[in-house]
């Protein structure tokens, strides 16, 4: 019996080289932590978790996010500059003199996130989940057009 499973096992492994039956690692987690000023730029930081996070001054530019939690987390002064933020979590955000332009938003929650001074040039909204508050803000400066979507910014945002 013995000598049948180690044949099995053996015809596994050449079949199923490599780590197919590694178990996948769990997402990172920065959640309160204090990230003032680190660089994220071009990093895959997929399904990340930055819960009430410090995250001012951090450069995330080009970073993959997708499905990324930023929940109660502070961004001042945060560069997301053509960042992926599909499916994002990102309620009760505080961004406050934050490059958005050229991200990309879509299908994100960004309740009672607030936005004071930002750059949202470029960036696509679209199907984000938004409060009549926030796109009435967001509106007045919305312009251009998402190098990867190709959505018009103030149409993704229903101007």
């Amino acid at each position: 019996m013995f000598k049948f499973l180690s044949l099995v096992l053996a015809c596994c492994l050449w079949l199923f080289p490599g780590d197919a039956f590694a178990v996948p690692a769990p997402p990172l987690s920065f959640s309160n932590a204090e990230l003032a000023r680190k660089d994220f730029s071009g990093q895959k930081l997929q399904k990340a978790e930055f819960s009430n996070a410090n995250l001012e001054s951090t450069n995330f530019s080009g970073a993959d996010m997708m499905g990324v939690v930023l929940s109660t987390s502070s961004l001042v002064n945060t560069n997301l500059h053509g960042a992926n933020l599909t499916q994002a979590l990102i309620d009760q955000v505080k961004f406050n003199g934050t490059d958005l332009s050229d991200a990309i938003l879509v299908d994100s929650i960004m309740l009672r996130s607030r936005f004071k001074n930002v750059n949202i040039k470029g960036a696509d909204f679209t199907g984000a989940l938004l409060g009549k508050e926030q796109v009435l803000q967001l509106c007045k400066q919305a312009d251009g057009v998402n190098s990867k979507t190709g959505a018009d910014t103030r149409d993704s945002l229903g101007c």
